[in-house]
């Protein structure tokens, strides 16, 4: 069983919420999750995000687009200045005001990970720690960018690639000094993924 982030630890939490939801034709931050909602109070994908962070992450920050409508959060809402630029933009002043508040190293994940345990959070988190890395991310087959923790001083770092043209966390993660953590288990596989459809969404609450 996973340790707990150790008290000593200033973890920040981060959810992306501002992306364009293509492929979910609706706003994804919205959406109810089938067997968590009732009809009278629908839990939406953003609000179980935040649940899950606030069990390790203080403050919790969600950046989102403007005009993009949310529920009442326990959480700070940051619009991003400009649609349309991807994650990174979005990150790095995301990482800039959990620093601001305190924060040394921040958990960034995206909207559409319903399933995400608080374990993964907290392996991460400990590598971070005890490695000093700048990044530490999953790695499943492949790096999984927006489930990973970052050091908040890397905004400026975030800065300067976005000036110089780069819109990929890729870009972010190759030029920092990055952890991976293997998570083949099929429970980390449940926790890791992304939906991006409402199909996508009932199997996974049914597996």
């Amino acid at each position: 069983m996973a340790e707990l982030v150790p008290d000593t630890v200033s973890l920040a939490g981060v959810v992306l919420a501002g992306g364009a939801s293509r492929r979910m034709g609706r706003d994804k931050a919205s959406l109810p999750i089938p067997g968590l909602s009732q009809a009278s109070n629908p839990t939406t994908m953003v609000e179980r995000m935040v649940d899950i962070l606030s069990q390790r992450c203080d403050p919790i920050l969600v950046m989102a687009a403007q005009g993009q409508p949310l529920p009442a959060l326990q959480a700070r809402v940051l619009r991003d200045e400009l649609r349309g630029l991807g994650p990174l933009p979005a990150t790095g002043r995301a990482l800039r005001a959990a620093g601001a508040a305190g924060a040394r190293l921040a958990f960034v994940c995206a909207v559409d990970m319903p399933f995400l345990a608080v374990e993964l959070i907290d392996d991460l988190t400990r590598r971070a720690v005890e490695t000093g890395a700048e990044v530490v991310l999953p790695w499943d087959g492949q790096d999984h960018y927006l489930a990973a923790v970052y050091r908040t001083d890397l905004a400026d770092r975030v800065d300067a690639l976005v000036a110089a043209g780069e819109r990929k966390m890729r870009s972010l993660v190759d030029s920092s000094d990055t952890q991976r953590i293997v998570t083949l288990d099929s429970r980390d596989a449940k926790s890791l993924t992304n939906v991006n459809t409402e199909a996508d969404l009932r199997t996974l609450v049914r597996a």
